[in-house]
């Protein structure tokens, strides 16, 4: 990604996050798991009891080799945003990048953040040598989220049902989509 940040919306800057900033990714983690369970396989509970550092395999920044990276949606100083991509290390699996943990503030929503985040996510994921496709795995219900991710390109290839298992008992079905870059 260029070094300077991309501008999305007037005030919210896109850009890749660093070890500095895993304190306020993790607090946004945390919210983001607690307010919508059916949205992550991760349990915001479990999750909770994690350090910041505990994501630093995130950022990529001890992997020779690009593809793992999170990028962040800033408005001023507070993030408002995350979406993340993880590389597989193994060599026949390299080509493909997984898009995890798409989040938005309930404050940032509807401003273009989610498809600022996803753009940038996608065109840096362009710039990497060796990937080929990008994939991610979305909640069945929920619209708005495949709305985006479809009319960025990306196709469903396939569904899991009752991927998710909420303490209540409920479950929810996941999507499998695809994007060639």
């Amino acid at each position: 990604m260029a070094p300077h940040a991309i501008r999305a919306d007037g005030a919210v800057a896109i850009r890749l996050l660093a070890a500095a900033d895993l304190p306020a990714y993790k607090d946004l983690r945390d919210d983001m798991l607690l307010a919508h369970p059916e949205a992550f396989t991760s349990d915001a509970t479990e999750e909770r009891a994690k350090e910041p550092t505990d994501y630093l395999h995130r950022l990529g920044l001890d992997r020779r080799e690009r593809g793992q990276f999170v990028l962040g949606a800033c408005v001023g100083e507070r993030l408002v945003g995350a979406i993340g991509c993880e590389r597989d290390r193994r060599k026949k699996g390299r080509h493909v990048g997984h898009i995890v943990g798409m989040m938005v503030r309930p404050e940032a929503r509807s401003r273009g953040v989610g498809r600022a985040l996803l753009q940038g996510l996608i065109g840096e994921s362009r710039r990497i040598g060796g990937l080929e496709m990008l994939t991610l795995t979305v909640t069945a219900g929920n619209a708005h989220a495949v709305s985006l991710y479809e009319s960025s390109g990306f196709t469903v290839y396939g569904n899991l049902p009752r991927a998710i298992r909420l303490d209540n008992g409920q479950y929810h079905d996941k999507l499998h989509m695809v994007l060639a870059l």
